[in-house]
């Protein structure tokens, strides 16, 4: 009898793994369907035989509550929410824990995306995408900066968590990057921008903090005088990223039931 292969075993041995389930916003945009489609796709490439599902807070189908109630009816046992979220905020605190409680599936809810480092990579790599130069002498740096944008929210959490990823991104870039808010916050785009040039930085891009192409994601990038870049939608750190929070969840419920 010939020998399973290592892709054999590596779907088996994920076949009985909790089902992931990626929880995107939704968005009226038909682009972010698609693109959160083909995000999963790659989870699904990079972890065979882990099961992928999606759900949505809002505005496009299935919505979590149908993902859920499908799952069960289905006959699975667990599930592990990821938020396709980059911050803290009422979703990810209220609306995806409330959601869990309710269904008949076993769920844990894992954290956010970010901030983290692989946030930080994609982020950096979309500008260096839209024109941003890596090899800046030290004068072009001095009068260079970023603008993070970011949807924004009324929880502090989100806020603080969106200054991280700023941190982050600056430590890669070397140069300011300010945090910026779309809707709901202070300051937005278009101030921030022009707060950077009053204050001698003239070379200010726009980085996309948006998972998914949008109305938000639009009105961030006009307001860039010079780069903007795409969202995050499909990079690869995106997926990696996806699946380490994943994990993180499984490890803390198994430690957890270990205590």
């Amino acid at each position: 009898m010939s020998q399973p292969s290592l892709v054999q075993l590596d779907v088996r041995r994920h076949a009985c793994r909790p089902t992931l389930v990626v929880v995107a916003h939704g968005s009226r945009d038909p682009r972010a369907l698609s693109t959160v489609r083909a995000l999963l796709d790659d989870v699904r490439a990079r972890r065979p035989g882990l099961p992928v599902r999606l759900g949505h807070i809002e505005l496009n189908e299935p919505l979590l509550t149908d993902t859920l109630a499908e799952l069960d009816a289905r006959g699975t046992a667990d599930a592990v929410l990821v938020p396709l979220l980059l911050a803290r905020g009422h979703h990810v605190k209220r609306d995806i824990p409330e959601t869990a409680a309710a269904a008949r599936v076993r769920t844990r809810v894992a954290a956010p995306l970010g901030p983290h480092p692989l946030l930080a990579d994609a982020l950096l790599a979309r500008l260096v995408e839209a024109g941003w130069r890596t090899d800046m002498t030290p004068a072009e740096r001095a009068a260079s900066a970023v603008v993070l944008a970011a949807a924004g929210s009324r929880d502090p959490d989100s806020a603080v968590d969106t200054r991280r990823t700023a941190r982050l991104l600056a430590g890669r870039l070397g140069v300011p990057v300010v945090p910026a808010y779309a809707s709901t916050a202070a300051p937005t785009v278009t101030t921030a921008v022009r707060a950077l040039a009053a204050r001698g930085r003239e070379r200010v891009a726009v980085a996309s903090c948006f998972t998914a192409p949008g109305r938000f994601a639009t009105e961030c990038a006009q307001a860039a005088d010079r780069i903007a870049s795409a969202p995050l939608g499909t990079h690869p750190a995106m997926a990696e990223l996806l699946l380490h929070r994943y994990d993180r969840a499984l490890a803390a419920g198994a430690e957890s039931s270990a205590a």
